[in-house]
């Protein structure tokens, strides 16, 4: 089966500027891609192209096989695109917003209504689908934002960061969503800053630095490419650290690393049998752990290690601004 999003070789340049750099990725029917990247990276650029908002300067970029320069109109009846800050009238109320979408979509007035409707109690917006969009909070704006871009029944749902800014409850609200939208067959691709939301959402993340893919894979992919497993422990007692410290580095053959503010020692573990070995090791000799684990590298850490630079971490706020010059529901 061919993929559902498909971009070779994609170039797009911004006067002396090159903002996407021979980009190449595919992303299968009913999946989730996580773009990742620093500021600056190309990822809205990446984006823009696909919604058919920016003419690439070179390479092919198909949405369910259809060719995004030969035939946008067809595309962008397959597409739907939330941007990085709502893009909903704050003037009108939440009902009148979606009707206006599905208006706009070619939808009769009685079946932008009814769809209004049915998307105002999916997110929950129903007792407040007469109240001004610019009295809601923001998390309620963005969750009617994504239900706007939802108007056309879309099977290409493009999410720009849709939870910078989120309070961490409000974002978990959305992911729920994402992750029903996809077990309905939708595929998705999202950019994001937040890398816990990638690991959480993404069935393969792609890297972009500098207008370029650096890295694509699933998520545990990219982790063991970056480093293998480590064993963490952290002693009950803190003057049985050095005591710890001795079994592990004996079982792994290696100086654990020590923390000595949280109490974390750290050592590389090759084979994830380890973790068994230690619990009984640490058993015979007296020594109790409030904290034992064997885990992969976080996605910061293979973020740092592929970029160079740390994620970018936008602090959570409860609102975002009302509307973006070039967004699109």
């Amino acid at each position: 089966m061919p993929p559902m999003i498909r971009v070779e070789n994609l170039v797009k340049r911004f006067g002396r500027t090159t903002a996407l750099d021979r980009v190449s990725f595919a992303v299968p029917a009913g999946t989730v891609v996580g773009v990742l990247g620093p500021n600056g990276a190309g990822k809205t650029t990446m984006v823009r192209v696909l919604a058919t908002l920016l003419r690439p300067d070179r390479g092919l970029v198909r949405i369910g096989g259809l060719d995004v320069e030969r035939e946008p109109a067809r595309v962008r009846s397959l597409l739907g695109l939330t941007g990085q800050y709502a893009s909903v009238d704050g003037d009108l109320s939440g009902a009148e917003n979606l009707v206006l979408f599905g208006r706009l979509l070619g939808l009769s007035r009685p079946a932008a209504r009814d769809r209004a409707a049915d998307l105002l109690e999916r997110f929950e917006l129903g007792e407040a689908a007469a109240r001004p969009a610019a009295t809601y909070s923001g998390g309620m704006r963005r969750r009617l934002d994504l239900a706007a871009s939802l108007i056309g029944r879309p099977r290409v749902l493009c999410l720009d960061e849709p939870t910078t800014g989120l309070d961490p409850y409000v974002r978990r609200e959305l992911w729920q969503v994402v992750r029903e939208l996809v077990a309905e067959g939708v595929t998705v691709l999202l950019t994001t800053q937040y890398l816990e939301e990638a690991d959480r959402l993404a069935d393969r993340v792609t890297v972009f630095d500098a207008g370029r893919v650096v890295a694509d894979g699933t998520p545990d992919e990219l982790k063991h490419r970056v480093g293998g497993r480590t064993v963490q422990v952290r002693p009950a007692l803190p003057q049985d650290m050095d005591a710890t410290a001795r079994v592990l580095g004996k079982l792994t053959g290696t100086t654990p690393a020590r923390d000595f503010g949280s109490g974390l020692l750290t050592a590389p573990a090759a084979d994830p049998m380890v973790l068994s070995t230690l619990v009984r090791k640490l058993d015979q000799a007296g020594l109790a752990v409030a904290e034992l684990g064997l885990r992969l590298p976080s996605l910061d850490e293979v973020f740092l290690a592929l970029t160079g630079k740390p994620a970018d971490r936008p602090p959570d706020e409860p609102e975002v601004p009302a509307a973006r010059e070039g967004s699109a529901g």
